[in-house]
């Protein structure tokens, strides 16, 4: 029996796609363009694929260097979110009946709805007062800024898996520690991966934190460098668009490969 076509929903899909596409594809068109070629038409396939824009906008922003440090950082924050939240909240999970825990998780899900811009000028007086303004104050305040939203999906997650798991691993002989290690965060797996994909894509791109932290120049991060091609007067788009395909590109093509884990995590963490 064929089912009846939704056309409503196809169309909206479609809009949607098309909402999504669009942008990339001005992008990249005009990162394969040259200003004579803007000038004439913004929309148009260029004529002439000029590939010199990438060589130009890596030479112009020291490409490798700047994605090193956005590598290093994401990488680090990645690793160091997963060890450090998923174990705050795994204690918060199994507390939840006390009340000290029951307050802590509150006090962390608060930390959601206070806007980043209000709190920018304490952040920098605290990281240049303990000398945290380079790459490794930047993990350790991008680790501790996702620990509110990360509590948040962890605790509903480890919520879901049975007790009777830890309390057959006591009964065995395990310790508190052991038993997170060994049964608890390997079933963490799904949620772990959305997780880690999520902070991988939001430390990366991240702009606003860098700036305010970051004072070296040769410690900029992939954001950072973009500022290169923002002149007073005037700005080269041909080559600015081409540096921000290069930086978008591998968050692209992560997201692509990860978006399943995404879902799975979130579903899996959505139902007792």
């Amino acid at each position: 029996m064929r089912t009846k076509t939704n056309w409503a929903v196809m169309i909206l899909i479609a809009l949607g796609t098309l909402l999504i596409l669009f942008p990339l594809y001005m992008t990249l068109t005009i990162a394969l363009k040259n200003p004579e070629e803007m000038t004439r038409s913004v929309f148009a396939i260029p004529k002439t694929f000029h590939w010199e824009n990438f060589s130009n906008a890596v030479k112009m922003t020291n490409f490798f260097r700047a994605f090193r440090n956005s590598a290093l950082v994401t990488i680090s924050t990645v690793v160091l979110t997963l060890l450090t939240n998923s174990l705050v909240a795994y204690a918060i999970a199994r507390n939840m009946h006390r009340k000290f825990f029951k307050g802590l998780y509150f006090y962390f899900i608060s930390a959601m709805f206070i806007p980043f811009p209000i709190i920018m000028l304490p952040i920098v007086k605290l990281a240049s007062a303990l000398h945290m303004t380079n790459l490794v104050g930047l993990t350790i305040l991008h680790t501790v800024y996702a620990l509110a939203f990360n509590v948040f999906v962890y605790v509903g997650y480890i919520r879901s898996i049975p007790m009777a798991l830890e309390e057959a691993a006591t009964v065995d002989g395990a310790t508190t520690w052991g038993t997170f290690w060994r049964i608890i965060f390997p079933l963490m797996a799904p949620i772990n991966a959305t997780v880690g994909i999520l902070i991988c894509l939001s430390t990366y791109n991240d702009f606003l934190l860098p700036l305010i932290i970051i004072s070296d120049q040769s410690s900029y991060t992939l954001p950072l460098v973009q500022y290169i091609f923002q002149g007073q007067f005037n700005t080269d788009y041909n080559l600015a668009f081409a540096s921000y395909l290069m930086a978008m590109l591998p968050m692209i093509i992560i997201y692509l490969f990860a978006q399943k884990w995404i879902i799975n995590g979130v579903t899996q963490g959505a139902v007792k």
